[in-house]
């Protein structure tokens, strides 16, 4: 590869990093002098930029601060900040409208979006951290968006205190061992088939993972925990078919996992398999009596309600199998690792607080806890029976309860 390596240039040269971009040849290497450059530069040809980690490049508030618009295009080492704040213009950090691009090794800043891909595919965007301008929650622009976008690899990332990250319309992405604190959607498809979302890291986030419409995506091995609000949410479902969440933890969110009208498709089916959810108020939400979930082998560790399901009924409709649940009442006498008898979880008197959320402020308030235990010993009218596990999964040591 050629090497264009500047290192005696003219106070004028010096400011005027688009000069250099267009003087490196197709294939050579941009290393400019450490300094600060003047940003809203646009990259066409396949160059590498590599910043070493001594560059700033800073488009004064005005519009994006990098635009990448070919090919083969590498941007390496940069401190790139200082976009302008038009939502309608998408202002970034780094907007990319080509493939086969890497964007890695940067710290993106004071911008309003981070990294907006555009109809662009195969390209790599990996361990950079991202922060986007100091607004209000809803003002701030995504950490990296993904539009009508395929086949690309969002890796190892750090993004902090930006809206969202988002992945519309776009398929076949892997996003993987990224960290995202302190957002409103950590991640949110929307029509967006065939992902993979696997190690990332999702904490202090309003919602860790929304899909809408969106098919056959895998969520494996991630992390979601400490949702932010009383409306928290770890991963959430709308109309959203054949997908995999397996080996996952959700802790400590309002909702733990949110299933509205899922799976959508006819003959369709979504998956829970050895997730851990616990220290959730609620494990599992339906939004409606529905059916096509199968969660098998998960974990359920002292939320305070297991599953809900609003507007009555229940959801033995879905699969439950080898579950354990922390509010077991039973024993393995043969010592086969299941429990002799089924998990039942049926609705008493906390039926209250899921027709009527506003009453949830009371929950575990000496009065609602004398309804409940009354309602339980001499119910008012019949129990709903909400789920029945009939291979709950019996580990002796683990918590009060024996499950």
């Amino acid at each position: 590869m050629m090497l264009v390596t500047l290192v005696a240039l003219s106070a004028r040269a010096e400011a005027d990093l688009q000069a250099l971009v267009d003087a490196t040849p197709v294939g050579g290497t941009l290393r400019p002098p450490a300094g600060r450059y003047e940003g809203g530069i646009e990259v066409s040809k396949p160059i590498t930029i590599d910043g070493r980690g001594e560059v700033v490049i800073d488009a004064g508030g005005a519009g994006s601060v990098i635009r990448i618009r070919g090919n083969g295009i590498t941007i390496r080492g940069l401190e790139i900040r200082g976009s302008g704040e038009n939502h309608d213009t998408i202002d970034a950090g780094v907007s990319v409208r080509g493939n086969g691009n890497r964007i890695e090794d940067n710290v993106i800043e004071d911008s309003l979006f981070g990294i907006d891909l555009g109809q662009s595919n195969g390209n790599l965007i990996r361990r950079n951290r991202i922060r986007s301008k100091p607004l209000e929650m809803g003002l701030k622009g995504d950490g990296i968006r993904l539009w009508y976008s395929r086949e690309n690899e969002i890796v190892e990332n750090e993004i902090r205190d930006v809206r969202d990250m988002v992945v519309w319309y776009s398929g076949a992405n892997v996003i993987a061992r990224n960290v995202v604190t302190g957002g409103r959607y950590a991640l949110h498809f929307m029509y967006s088939e065939k992902n993979i979302v696997e190690e990332n890291r999702y904490i202090g986030n309003m919602v860790g993972v929304f899909l809408m419409y969106s098919d056959g995506v895998e969520l494996r091995r991630n992390e979601i925990a400490e949702g932010v609000g009383a409306t928290s949410m770890g991963v959430g479902f709308k109309e959203s078919s054949d997908v995999l969440l397996e080996g996952n933890t959700i802790l400590r969110c309002a909702t733990g996992i949110y299933l509205d009208i899922s799976p959508y498709e006819p003959d369709t089916t979504n998956r829970f398999v050895r997730n851990r959810i616990a220290f959730n108020s609620v494990g599992v939400v339906f939004h409606s009596d529905w059916h096509g979930n199968v969660f098998e082998g998960n974990d359920f560790d002292d939320n305070f309600s297991q599953v809900v399901v609003r507007g009555g009924g229940g959801a033995t409709s879905h699969v439950w199998r080898g579950n354990r649940w922390g509010d077991y009442r039973g024993f393995d006498r043969d010592g086969d690792g299941t429990g002799d008898r089924p998990y039942e979880l049926y609705a008493y008197a906390d039926r209250f607080w899921v027709d009527q959320p506003h009453a949830a402020f009371f929950r575990g308030s000496p009065l609602f806890e004398m309804i409940d235990l009354l309602d339980r010993l001499a119910p008012f009218t019949e129990p709903t029976l909400i789920l029945r596990d009939d291979e709950p999964r019996f580990v002796p040591d683990g918590p009060v309860g024996g499950s």
